[in-house]
């Protein structure tokens, strides 16, 4: 039998090296999956039960992750506030991802005055810093989960809409939409079936990035107390909350900031992990 070593460089050799990236970004995925399923239909304790004899209590075996400063469980909090941000990302993900992709298939193929006005109009959204838009927003329509998701979601278009347009102008010219269009396809036919599957690479670290971008907006709007509204729990409002008692209780900052590392951190390992993949596949 072969030294390990010597297997390794082998290995390496043959372009096949272990997925780092990928084995660690599915591990924290699925760690942070299962803590919000589970959030979703059971938690250790009410996360909305106030306790005033277990306030501040340290991590232990009744309080894996310690309590906060109203005696509330920090595991059960932190499990219900990350599936609230993670619905509220996912959510805005979807939002700006399909109609910033359709709009930005339908002005790259066809061009023109629409294509003109609506990057225009991407433009002077994007000119704008992103938090204090959204604040102006909120301040317009009123604060709460569902002002947020469509709030983030507006903004996150223009991005979704540029990187798609650019491709898709390069994509037009290209011989197989030619042939595509002298056997008689229509031009919805030859955006949707045979565009926009090409786009799936270009796509995936959009995706990625919009996601954690928005895990990060939604926290940022929560942590200035604009997001979800108590007494559901957030990780952005708890971080902001823990900053008072750091020194009384630095497990309260240190386990809903991981919370939200970690999701982020999973997320960017994932995607990388799968671009690595799909470049030694080719």
């Amino acid at each position: 039998m072969l030294p390990t070593s010597i297997r390794t460089k082998r290995r390496r050799a043959k372009g096949q090296e272990p997925q780092y990236f990928l084995v660690c970004g599915i591990v924290i995925c699925a760690l942070m999956a299962s803590l919000i399923l589970v959030g979703y239909v059971w938690t250790p304790y009410d996360t909305t039960g106030m306790s005033g004899q277990d306030k501040f209590l340290a991590p232990c075996l009744a309080h894996p992750l310690g309590t906060d400063n109203f005696g509330r469980d920090l595991l059960s909090r932190i499990m219900e506030g990350a599936g609230s941000t993670f619905f509220i990302a996912l959510c805005v993900i979807l939002i700006g991802g399909i109609i910033g992709t359709f709009i930005g298939c339908l002005t790259g193929y066809f061009g023109g005055v629409a294509d003109a006005i609506l990057m225009r109009v991407c433009d002077a959204i994007t000119a704008f810093p992103s938090i204090l838009l959204a604040l102006v927003l909120i301040a317009v329509f009123g604060r709460g989960t569902y002002q947020i998701i469509i709030i983030l979601g507006i903004l996150f278009i223009p991005s979704f809409a540029r990187v798609v347009r650019g491709e898709v102008v390069k994509q037009r010219n290209l011989n197989y939409v030619a042939s595509a269009r002298l056997m008689g396809a229509s031009h919805m036919r030859i955006i949707f079936r045979h565009i926009l599957p090409n786009l799936i690479p270009i796509l995936l670290p959009i995706v990625s990035i919009g996601f954690n971008n928005a895990v990060l907006a939604e926290a940022s709007m929560s942590y200035l107390g604009v997001g979800v509204l108590p007494p559901d729990a957030s990780l952005g409002r708890m971080l902001s909350e823990s900053q008072t008692y750091l020194a009384r209780a630095p497990w309260y900052a240190l386990f809903t900031g991981l919370a939200i590392v970690l999701m982020i951190l999973g997320v960017s390992l994932l995607s990388e992990g799968l671009q690595q993949r799909r470049r030694k596949e080719r």
